[in-house]
């Protein structure tokens, strides 16, 4: 059961990495360049308060939270961290597969 919460949830993340993937060439067309939207842009997008919330909260925790972990990772494109995250949800969701010499 567990697997399969891991397989669904892995699987919507990574459909959102390909819808943020596809949005993101879309704006590349348009703008005759390469254009990414960064992690922290589309989140500060959606819900400014929470995000604030969120870095003030790291920063109060410790000193390095935010500035050395959590700034880089959402300074990455949304599509590679999602599809990084859905990718790594599937991994954990797999079958485990069967050895041929084992009885049972």
């Amino acid at each position: 059961m567990i697997r399969f919460v891991f397989r669904f949830f892995g699987f919507w993340i990574l459909a959102g990495g390909f819808v943020a993937l596809i949005v993101d060439g879309t704006r590349s067309i348009a703008a005759a360049r390469l254009t990414f939207t960064s992690a922290a842009d589309a989140w500060s997008a959606v819900s400014p308060d929470t995000f604030a919330l969120a870095r003030a909260r790291l920063t109060d925790l410790s000193t390095w939270a935010w500035p050395d972990v959590a700034a880089p990772l959402l300074g990455l494109p949304l599509f590679v961290l999602l599809c990084g995250l859905g990718f790594l949800l599937l991994a954990i969701g797999r079958a485990r597969r069967r050895s041929r010499y084992e009885v049972g």
